[in-house]
């Protein structure tokens, strides 16, 4: 058996198909209106309000992370459920905060589902849990810099 080959890589609109179906394919974290992320969204993501990645792993986009530009935030973190466990989404994360980081940010911040998986995720990722809103919890990383 090989070894897979998983390459990470900057998000395009070629990929925002891919991350749509990841999307929508969660377990945790659905969307109640799925019709909310928009297309628009995803391609405003890539450059205009931010940067996207995408993790493939033999050709197949397994995962993906956007960072917001314009609060430091991190908008969305997704991966495929055959891929989840195998430190891919921690990779992504990674990139997406180093690269808020580099444009300058203190701070960087994300929501997650209180009791989810990503909520454990975070908080084991080093993340701090700034507060609770209703059934959100709201993290904060600061920069090693």
């Amino acid at each position: 058996m090989t070894q897979a080959q998983i390459v990470f890589r900057q998000a395009t609109s070629h990929d925002i198909p891919a991350m749509s179906t990841i999307r929508l394919a969660v377990c945790e974290n659905v969307l109640s209106d799925p019709s909310r992320i928009t297309q628009k969204m995803y391609e405003d993501y890539l450059e205009l309000l931010g940067r996207g990645w995408v993790a493939e792993v033999d050709g197949v986009i397994a995962g993906f992370c956007y960072a917001n530009k314009t609060d430091s935030s991190i908008w969305a973190l997704f991966m495929a459920q055959e891929y989840e466990g195998q430190g891919i989404a921690k990779q992504l994360l990674n990139i997406a905060t180093a690269w808020l980081f580099e444009q300058g940010n203190e701070f960087v911040r994300l929501s997650t589902g209180m009791g989810t998986r990503a909520d454990q995720f975070y908080a084991s990722q080093g993340w701090r849990r700034e507060r609770v809103e209703g059934n959100d919890a709201y993290y904060l990383l600061a920069s090693a810099g």
